[in-house]
């Protein structure tokens, strides 16, 4: 899909959390397009929410900047086979490990098997995200306002505080906020407050791991064309995602991918703190 087709798209409605696949159009993650020169040979990385959208174009790119890496992903098999073939065509290591990060044990165990298996680790992405679409406050149960507080920013504590122990100088935390931070959407209610709360804990956490030599930084994209859109959204906002940026599309996983290689790449020494936003054209604050 690299002439970036716009909407209106064709009505499409899937179950959480949603499959690539199934999409019309099918996201491109950079599958064809993507070359690597070196900027990550030897890093080993997590990538949370690493088997479709957003983290699958991570992985790609990362994988052909030369790391190695762990895929963590809720339940997804299809999609996260798919993107560690993806990875070992590019002749690096994919470990897959499914499970639910809004468990602490599981994000310690992610860390864990990591360092394990890959022999250490360089970088965390911190990319898995829940949403919902609610009309009305009186729609958002106690049930759904926690878990989205549990997978989008308490797992972000707890595989950051597992991972930091093993980080050297010059490692990398990025975090995967949202335009929803600056601009968030009502009908996206507990997902935009959490986007806000992690752009807050990068800006805390670059300050306070900045004497250790790590980094942290995040990237705000929206509205990109993920499995999350038909996943979470009523048809007929899914027919014209996108139209309100200036571009007039959404953007592809494709076209984040940079923006986290920059971030991770140890000759952005200095960029700490920083939000990129990837928005088509509508600033943020």
């Amino acid at each position: 899909m690299n002439d970036h087709e716009k909407p209106p798209f064709p009505a499409q409605k899937q179950p959480m959390p949603g499959h690539t696949a199934k999409m019309t159009p099918v996201p491109d993650h950079g599958e064809a397009t993507y070359k690597g020169s070196g900027r990550l040979s030897g890093r080993r990385a997590v990538i949370t929410g690493g088997d479709s959208g957003i983290g699958r174009a991570v992985a790609i790119a990362f994988a052909r900047e030369g790391a190695d890496l762990l895929i963590s992903y809720y339940n997804e098999d299809e999609d996260a086979q798919e993107t560690r073939r993806l990875v070992e065509e590019a002749g690096r290591k994919a470990i897959l490990m499914p499970g639910d990060i809004a468990d602490p044990a599981h994000c310690r165990a992610i860390v864990d098997r990591a360092v394990k298996e890959l022999g250490g680790l360089d970088i965390l992405v911190n990319n898995a995200a829940h949403q919902a679409t609610f009309d009305d406050i009186a729609e958002i149960s106690d049930d759904e306002w926690e878990m989205t507080f549990k997978v989008n920013i308490h797992a972000m504590f707890y595989l950051t505080k597992a991972a930091v122990p093993h980080m050297k100088p010059g490692s990398a935390i990025i975090n995967t906020a949202s335009i929803n931070a600056d601009v968030p959407n009502p009908t996206l209610l507990a997902y935009a407050t959490t986007k806000g709360a992690i752009q807050n804990f990068t800006g805390g956490l670059a300050q306070l791991l900045a004497g250790k030599g790590i980094r942290a930084n995040t990237v705000a994209p929206g509205p990109i064309w993920t499995p999350l859109i038909p996943a979470t959204m009523p048809e007929e906002t899914v027919a014209k995602f996108g139209q309100q940026v200036p571009m007039k599309r959404p953007g592809q996983p494709a076209e984040l991918a940079t923006a986290y290689v920059m971030l991770a790449d140890p000759l952005s020494s200095y960029v700490s703190g920083a939000t990129i936003a990837v928005t088509g054209g509508k600033p943020i604050l």
